[in-house]
């Protein structure tokens, strides 16, 4: 049995933040029944590369398919009808919308005392940016993580990725489980969760709330360089390709200096202490990378490893697909789909009483609709027909 077994979770949800928050979920065995609007579904559904919705496909992953208009007479009705068999309700609508649609709080908590609703939002349920659209490009920019990333003399970088939303979906699925929790274990009621894609990403800066308080300083982009150690960052080898270095403890940073012919660098009071090397990390880096960058890749590696050193090879998706450490743990697996076979990212984190499981990749839209109003009110296929024409489904 999977450990979420038995959790019902409807998931009004968009894009990536809500996907990946229904996914874990599912991962783990709970009936995650998505809602999405007829005739638009998604958006995530058009994220297309050669048209194919890989995104979709990994985010859309174990859920059910339906569609509903909350917005109408009819959709809301159902909508309230069914609320009481659910456990869990996401969405991630600008704040305020579900209280226009006089579907707040009272109302749901009503409907459904031990309702657990996650709200996902850019900024926040509360204060006077709320309203504000709240993309993820927009939390990473003006969390302080762009302003921190890129090189010295270089444009601020957005990452390539959505980290915000992936980041506020690990903290939603947890806070879910807290909720859970509290709920079993303490016999309490359900609870509203408000979850922001910049509280979750800022949370991630660490101390650095604490070291502007104290300090008055700034973190400013310095590239791959650290403030805490040294040496630290990219180094390119002699055949273009780029080795990633961590002297993060003296130990490890006398290692690889050691390793490299560098050793007498220790001996110089510029780069004896992890405090000094950081103060001259120009100098150590110049060092690093003419040592780094006369050798191949091949012969970096095979020093490395000699000599068990806290460095890397800079790998892209085609290096970690041929990793043999990575095909023993079958990081990837490849799942049977409407479309052929879609390889994504396996169940994570893994468990070994209750583990995970990918039963199916992100499906075609509306493809539970029928049996899911089926079962759930015992409509006719005629009633869903004309429910559909009527746009309520």
């Amino acid at each position: 049995m999977r450990p979420l077994e038995g959790l019902r979770v409807l998931d009004l949800t968009r894009l990536v933040a809500g996907g990946m928050t229904g996914m874990l979920l599912a991962d783990f065995g709970a009936e995650v029944v998505k809602v999405e609007r007829p005739n638009v579904g998604d958006p995530l559904r058009n994220w297309t590369n050669e048209g194919l919705p890989f995104w979709w496909k990994v985010y859309g992953r174990n859920k059910k398919y339906i569609t509903l208009n909350i917005t109408s007479p009819e959709g809301k009705a159902m909508f309230k009808e069914m609320l009481p068999t659910f456990d869990v309700l996401l969405e991630s609508f600008v704040p305020g919308t579900m209280e226009r649609w006089d579907l707040g709080w009272d109302v749901l908590h009503a409907l459904n005392p031990k309702l657990i609703w996650l709200r996902i939002s850019g900024w926040g349920q509360t204060g006077p940016g709320s309203s504000r659209p709240g993309f993820g490009t927009l939390v990473e920019a003006s969390t302080g993580m762009a302003a921190m990333t890129g090189e010295a003399d270089g444009p601020p970088i957005l990452p390539s990725f959505p980290i915000g939303d992936m980041v506020s979906g690990l903290y939603a699925s947890n806070a879910i489980m807290f909720a859970l929790y509290h709920r079993h274990m303490h016999d309490g009621g359900g609870q509203m969760i408000d979850v922001s894609l910049f509280e979750s990403l800022f949370s991630l800066l660490g101390p650095l709330p604490a070291e502007y308080a104290a300090t008055g300083q700034v973190r400013l982009r310095q590239g791959s360089r650290s403030k805490n150690s040294g040496p630290r960052g990219a180094y390119q080898s002699s055949d273009g390709e780029w080795i990633a270095v961590s002297g993060s403890t003296p130990k490890m940073a006398a290692a690889f200096l050691s390793s490299y012919g560098l050793g007498e660098m220790l001996k110089d009071e510029r780069f004896a202490t992890n405090e000094a090397r950081v103060r001259h990390a120009v100098e150590l880096d110049a060092a690093v990378q003419a040592a780094i960058g006369s050798l191949t890749l091949a012969e970096n590696l095979e020093l490395i490893n000699a000599n068990k050193l806290t460095a890397i090879h800079v790998q892209t998706i085609a290096d970690i697909e041929r990793d043999p450490h990575w095909q023993a743990r079958k990081l990837t697996v490849d799942i049977a789909d409407d479309d052929g076979v879609v390889r994504m990212h396996n169940v994570v984190p893994r468990m070994s009483g209750t583990p995970g499981e990918i039963r199916w990749a992100g499906g075609r839209f509306e493809a539970h609709t029928d049996e899911f109003y089926a079962q759930q009110f015992g409509l006719s296929a005629e009633q869903i027909t004309a429910m559909r024409e009527k746009g309520v489904i």
